[in-house]
């Protein structure tokens, strides 16, 4: 780990700067630090307070990794944008403490940073108005209330706890020195409104997906096999006794699980849903990887007829409404989650700007040339850009494709995307990176590039220093004897040990990549979409995840239980 928390008291005058004060510093710039969070300060009566709840009698100050340990200032009387001028130095308050680990680490008490939200004594941090020195002993001045009397307590408790009252969202968004981050988390809330799939959009992505449309798989038929590219071919699937499917969302996926049977083992894969929206059936489209177990087994045995098992659509890379340009972005076979977002640009009859911008290696990896076209001139205001890496002879410039080469920032800018389109990108990591520096460089906000991976998401560890990532593995040693855990996008299966403390951990014990911060059920970074079982909480969260979601920070599986990780 690489963290600032460790901090002893000081005597003499101190420097207080924008960034913070000389001599001290954050690890993790990504989660602490900059000029919102310059300061941190803890009340030497929640010192007290805990000392009596925890039962410790070592407590000292700094162990709490504040800045300042104040006599006075209590989280249910400071307000944000309250100023305070210490010595020289003026500070505003502009936010509660970010829920973290690493104050569980240097108390020895991994559930800290879920009782400091449970307990109401959070603390807070501060921005510099003023520079100056300060210094132990100096008084604490009120220079100026914040308004709307919005204090640290209430503010804290509206973003992780399970109530999020509208008029006090609201005027929460008011105060202008809330700091922009959590002014962002209060408008996801409100955008989130009452009667979704509960759970928190004010802290992740995860929660704004609708709830999946039945728990676990159930069996669907193989109604439809066609070939879509040399190495693609679509699969249509339908209910078993002909009832249309629950609609899906454009952009959203499937998870398939392929039984054990002569030619492999268990698998389980996701697949993006690359048809209409709203149609009876579900279409997913599957490229045959040199060394796919799965898209080995689709491609070469799958038959019209079959059953396989499948889970409810699922994932936030979708296309919300809207009326401004949008961007659809894709190489390969990434091309099928936003082919059902121009699918269903299509079956609205939008008026809105659309490019559809592609890049394939030649025709004969060209999928959906002929479909995507027709949707295309069925819109009045659309744009297309193929372009081919390596075309063939008999590839036609200006008819199969447009442009030699790959898509590039000289293309997005040649195409005329504009900074106020909404971009969704998919396809290859490597691509994917490729085309959001692009379509930054065009002037599109970070807010506004959407992207979707097939395999395992990039990891969120806070702090963790960089080390070399391995594959994703069974776990080392014996095998556990509890029920079976399976990683859907890491391809990796394994018998829970009954021992471990959390599906993080096991999860960890296996190289898959994964997020988390508080590691205690309280911040929802880890938030995960369980695609089937149950768990029992340990600790208990302090709000809970969406419908048919897992902290995977705090739970343990009770049955069969495979994740979206």
């Amino acid at each position: 780990m690489r963290t600032g928390i460790w901090k002893e008291p000081v005597r003499g005058p101190v420097m207080a700067r924008r960034l913070n004060l000389d001599g001290d510093g954050q690890g993790d710039l990504a989660g602490h630090g900059g000029e919102q969070r310059a300061v941190m300060v803890y009340q030497t009566d929640s010192y007290r307070y805990w000392e009596r709840v925890l039962g410790r009698d070592d407590l000292v100050h700094g162990h709490f990794g504040e800045n300042f340990t104040v006599e006075g200032l209590p989280d249910d009387r400071v307000c944000i944008g309250d100023r305070y001028r210490i010595g020289e130095a003026v500070f505003e308050v502009t936010q509660p403490r970010v829920t973290c680990y690493r104050v569980g680490m240097r108390l020895g008490e991994p559930r800290m940073a879920a009782l400091l939200v449970a307990h109401r004594r959070p603390g807070f941090y501060m921005r510099v108005i003023t520079e100056g020195t300060v210094e132990a002993g100096q008084e604490i001045v009120k220079v100026a209330d914040g308004p709307g009397a919005m204090s640290v307590a209430e503010v804290d408790g509206l973003l992780y706890l399970s109530e999020h009252p509208r008029d006090r969202l609201e005027s929460a968004l008011r105060v202008q020195a809330l700091s922009p981050g959590w002014q962002e988390s209060f408008r996801a809330l409100l955008r989130q409104g009452d009667g979704g799939p509960g759970g928190n959009a004010g802290l992740t992505a995860e929660a704004t997906a609708p709830p999946p449309a039945w728990t676990g798989f159930r069996p669907l038929r193989v109604a439809r096999i066609e070939r879509e590219s040399r190495s693609i071919v679509s699969v249509w699937l339908a209910a078993e006794r002909g009832d249309a499917l629950p609609p899906a969302l454009p952009g959203q996926f499937v998870t398939v699980r392929l039984d054990a049977d002569d030619h492999g083992p268990a698998l389980v894969r996701s697949y993006s849903l690359s048809g209409r929206p709203g149609d009876r059936r579900y279409r997913i489209s599957v490229k045959a990887e040199p060394h796919g177990a799965a898209s080995t087994r689709l491609h070469r045995y799958l038959r019209v007829g079959d059953t396989l098992q499948v889970a409810a659509p699922r994932g936030t890379f979708v296309l919300p409404p809207g009326d401004g340009p949008v961007a659809l972005v894709s190489a390969g076979v990434g091309a099928t989650p936003v082919l059902a977002m121009l699918q269903a640009l299509a079956e609205s009859g939008t008026t809105r700007r659309v490019w559809w911008l592609h890049g394939a290696r030649d025709g004969s990896e060209h999928a959906f040339a002929a479909e995507v076209r027709t949707l295309l001139d069925g819109l009045p205001h659309a744009d297309l850009r193929v372009c081919y890496s390596r075309p063939r002879p008999q590839d036609r410039l200006g008819a199969d494709y447009t442009d030699p080469g790959h898509l590039d920032a000289l293309l997005l800018e040649s195409a005329g995307v504009p900074a106020d389109s909404d971009a969704y990108v998919c396809g290859p990591p490597s691509f994917m990176a490729a085309q959001t520096r692009a379509l930054g460089e065009r002037g599109l906000a970070a807010d506004r590039i959407h992207t979707e991976t097939f395999g395992a998401g990039p990891s969120v560890t806070p702090g963790v220093t960089a080390s070399t990532a391995r594959p994703p593995h069974p776990p080392a040693g014996p095998p556990g004897a509890g029920p079976e855990v399976s990683f859907a996008r890491s391809g990796i299966r394994a018998p829970w040990d009954e021992h471990g403390s959390s599906l993080l951990e096991f999860a960890e014990s296996c190289d898959v990549p994964v997020r988390w911060s508080c590691r205690t059920g309280v911040c929802h970074t880890c938030e995960t979409a369980m695609l089937s079982g149950e768990v029992d909480y340990a600790p208990e969260p302090v709000a809970p995840p969406a419908d048919g979601n897992v902290l995977i920070c705090c739970a343990r599986p009770t049955q069969e239980t495979v994740l979206d990780l």
